[in-house]
């Protein structure tokens, strides 16, 4: 009687561990999820766009503006957005907010043009899948 119980606690505990661990896990990115692409798995938006860093970025600071943030649009924030596990925020020079991969601004590419595309992986040699 008690070897079961003990087996039942350990199951439950076993259980409990793994949804905990598996919730701060898909929640260490907010709204961002990850999704499996041709370049491996890689951070996505919510609809399953790939997310890239661009290599002349400093930590907090977006240096893609004008024309570059045309082909390379910023992941924005909303002003009152909060930092969410990986998540940080930049201000860009205009204002703005945009979501940042532990400081390292994030973005999208104009030429991805379905969930999964990974066109701009590896563009210029400075342009990378956020990973």
């Amino acid at each position: 009687m008690i070897s079961k119980s003990v087996t039942v606690l350990a199951a439950v505990l076993v259980t409990t561990v793994l949804a905990g661990t598996n919730a701060r896990a898909e929640g260490e990115y907010g709204p961002l999820k990850m999704t499996k692409t041709a370049a491996g798995d890689v951070l996505t938006t919510p609809d399953g766009m790939t997310l890239y860093t661009f290599d002349k970025d400093k930590k907090g600071v977006s240096n893609c503006k004008g024309d570059c943030a045309k082909m390379w649009p910023p992941l924005k924030a909303e002003k009152d957005a909060k930092p969410t596990g990986n998540l940080t925020l930049v201000k860009r020079s205009d204002g703005t907010m945009q979501w940042a991969d532990e400081g390292q601004p994030l973005y999208t590419y104009a030429k991805d043009k379905k969930p999964g595309d990974v066109k701009g992986d590896n563009f210029g040699k400075v342009w990378h899948v956020a990973k």
